[in-house]
């Protein structure tokens, strides 16, 4: 009886191993995929990760996202995100680090907030005490309906940029900026203490930020003289001084850096100094 009883035991065993065995073999696609977001941005990157629900025909505002309630801002897992430099979110100041990013829609207006709290995944996991950032947005309104949820950057700048959150028919966007004006000027004025000056990247560091042109047009033309066949410097060198209207030495680059451009085969540099050339008088 001891025997029938322990074969029993021990079949029953196997079963139950061989069932958890199936079933951890079957893989099928999550419902709400989550995803990795790595944006170069300023002197650094942000990293995004969160996952992204369909509409599948359901309500989205006020009813699957309530208002006025902390919603964690995607589905599955809690959403982060990761700043490799200060920044400014939404003008309020954010340390380097990891934050959980949750919001709470409203129907006139949302709150986007940045917690120190990385694992929020329902309203009672939030505090408002750990809260880094909190900043009130207005949402826009958007023509078709976005089945898929996102979150993604656009308007990608030197050192600003906005998130957008979007999903249904809004949109919810916040600016993020760095302040790295000094640190790079402080990189290029000790590069110009070495051998190896970095002309080109000064000249359009400063002719893109509109920081000093005098300086752009010095550089760029140290840096055509230290590359006097690179038809992608010579553009910049017409481009900047285009920029301080110096139009007969704009348009001498230009023309040099079309030849250059044509005999390497560069349609993009062919157009570029074509479009370019038709501004000079």
């Amino acid at each position: 009886m001891k025997t029938i009883k322990t074969l029993a035991v021990a079949t029953g065993c196997a079963i139950v191993l061989y069932a958890g065995s199936a079933f951890a073999q079957v893989k099928v696609p999550a419902p709400s995929p989550s995803q990795t977001i790595k944006q170069q941005f300023a002197l650094s990157s942000v990293e995004l990760n969160y996952s992204r629900p369909n509409m599948n025909g359901r309500t989205i505002l006020g009813d699957l996202v309530p208002y006025d309630k902390v919603w964690r801002t995607g589905a599955n897992s809690a959403t982060t995100i990761t700043f490799g430099e200060d920044v400014t979110f939404g003008g309020k100041p954010v340390p380097a680090g990891k934050y959980g990013l949750v919001t709470i829609p409203g129907k006139q207006s949302w709150t986007v907030i940045l917690s120190k709290n990385l694992n929020i995944t329902k309203p009672a996991d939030y505090k408002q005490e750990e809260d880094v950032a909190r900043v009130t947005v207005t949402p826009k309104r958007n023509g078709a309906a976005q089945q898929t949820f996102s979150i993604d950057f656009q308007n990608i700048q030197y050192k600003s940029m906005d998130l957008v959150i979007s999903w249904d028919k809004f949109s919810v966007p916040v600016g993020i900026a760095a302040n790295i004006d000094g640190q790079i000027q402080s990189q290029i004025e000790a590069a110009m203490q070495t051998d190896k000056k970095p002309y080109f990247q000064a000249a359009l560091y400063y002719a893109d930020m509109n920081k000093d042109l005098k300086k752009a047009v010095t550089y760029i033309d140290q840096a055509a003289e230290q590359q006097p066949d690179a038809f992608w410097v010579l553009y910049q060198k017409a481009r900047i001084h285009s920029l301080v209207k110096d139009n007969a030495v704009a348009k001498a680059a230009a023309q040099q850096s079309m030849e250059l451009a044509k005999k390497a085969e560069s349609a993009d540099y062919v157009a570029l100094n074509t479009k370019l050339l038709a501004t000079l008088k």
